[in-house]
């Protein structure tokens, strides 16, 4: 007897999952019923987490203490910006042209001292100690948190919520299920599609679909085989390229990729990427630029001084966010696309006998911009030294609330744990004053 004709609707709708980690028919329902709930344009917008791993100096970078006495300035100087009264770091030359485009968290502090207590923090909103021991992580991150809400993948573009262009440490959906991990493009991502798609699989069902549709649909009150057409037909065009286009850098105008920077270990071409992926409506992309664990001379951690390191990373960060801000402002994009630069905490007042920065959690920077949010200003004020914040200090949470709202994502938003209990995504946390 023909396999086919033993199938009932209930197992078609079983069979359109695509691949183990793909588009699942129900997320794109979810998703497609979200559009209702939040509105599109919640739907299309964008986080692209931008994450400096390792801990940047604060003084070195967006809060430099110019009328300090060393140690409690920057080492590298200072450059004045477009915004009176601002300045940053000496090795950013072009961001200080630009800073009425981004806002700048100069308050922002914690207590995990830890990179791996204070990445699960800023990633999940939950304090982990235990995670500085190697302990697994214990909570979702925001990007799986924004995929259960939203769906895996965009209703419209067939894009992945939520995408990895490095490995971040608590990255993951925790006990979400694997279903929300990031979607990874590290490696070849187009090739990547193909596994989480098996278009061999994706054609068998097509010959399925249209021997379903020989029957008689009078026997469908309800109308699901005409959603189910429209589903499985944007699944379709994803496996012949429509989202898979938005990782092909072949198609992007070579002078905007010569002038991002060429190579796929650079952050321009991750954040050329990015903003690609941005555009076909990925909720959350994350990029990796480490290295900012600047203790010193020290032989065992094979680092500089601390100005050695700022001029190793400086001149490439300061060159591709510069690029990108410029990109998504030409291109109207800084409504719908948020870049959030972040790190897991700032460095120390003093410098040790190394000639570096001791982790300091007590205070940080980070920097948000574009996303229709107010531009151009300090949130938050650091003390004389830059050891602690003086006015209204931000914590990780207060970060991700910020990031919720922009997403569109509720402050209380809950969902069930693997011990049955609804669980609130965001414990605490407000959304940061003066930037909506």
């Amino acid at each position: 007897r023909n396999q086919h004709s033993r199938l009932s609707r209930r197992s078609f709708l079983r069979v359109g999952a695509l691949g183990a980690t793909g588009i699942a028919l129900p997320d794109l329902l979810r998703a497609k019923s979200a559009l209702g709930n939040t509105g599109s344009r919640d739907l299309d917008k964008t986080v692209i987490w931008l994450f400096l791993s390792g801990g940047p100096s604060h003084y070195e970078t967006f809060d430099p203490k110019p009328d300090n006495p060393l140690p409690y300035r920057s080492t590298v100087g200072i450059q004045r910006t477009n915004v009176p009264g601002t300045n940053i770091g000496g090795l950013f030359p072009k961001l200080a042209k630009l800073a009425d485009k981004y806002s700048i968290i100069r308050s922002f502090a914690h207590t995990a001292a830890d990179h791996a207590a204070a990445t699960h923090w800023l990633s999940t909103g939950q304090d982990h100690p235990p995670a500085a021991n190697g302990a697994a992580q214990i909570s979702p991150s925001i990007g799986s948190v924004l995929s259960k809400y939203r769906g895996t993948n965009h209703a419209v573009t067939g894009i992945p919520t939520y995408v990895g262009l490095d490995h971040l440490y608590a990255e993951g959906p925790s006990w979400l299920g694997k279903a929300y991990s990031p979607f990874d493009a590290r490696g070849n991502a187009q090739a990547n599609m193909v596994p989480r798609i098996e278009l061999a699989r994706v054609e068998e069902r097509q010959s399925l679909r249209e021997s379903l549709d020989r029957l008689d649909r009078k026997i469908d009150q309800t109308g699901m085989m005409s959603v189910m057409d429209e589903f499985q037909g944007r699944a379709f065009d994803l496996v012949r390229g429509n989202a898979r286009h938005a990782f092909d850098l072949t198609r992007e105008d070579p002078k905007l990729r010569d002038r991002y920077g060429r190579g796929a270990k650079k952050l321009g071409e991750n954040l050329l990427l990015a903003r690609r992926l941005a555009e076909a409506n990925t909720g959350l992309v994350t990029v990796w630029y480490g290295g900012w664990d600047s203790h010193g001379t020290n032989p065992s951690v094979n680092h500089g001084t601390i100005e050695e390191e700022m001029r190793k990373l400086a001149p490439e960060f300061d060159h591709a966010v510069s690029v990108f801000i410029e990109d998504l402002y030409d291109r109207g994009l800084d409504d719908k696309v948020l870049l959030a630069i972040v790190g897991e905490f700032g460095r120390s007042p003093h410098i040790n006998k190394d000639g570096g920065r001791e982790h300091w959690p007590q205070l940080g920077n980070q920097v948000l911009v574009g996303g229709g949010l107010k531009m151009g200003q300090i949130i938050g004020e650091s003390t004389k030294r830059g050891d602690v914040p003086k006015t209204n200090p931000i914590s990780p949470n207060d970060l991700l609330a910020t990031l919720f709202q922009y997403l569109g994502m509720p402050l209380d938003l809950q969902y069930t744990n693997q011990g049955g209990r609804p669980t609130r995504m965001l414990e605490s946390g407000q959304p940061i004053h003066g930037l909506f």
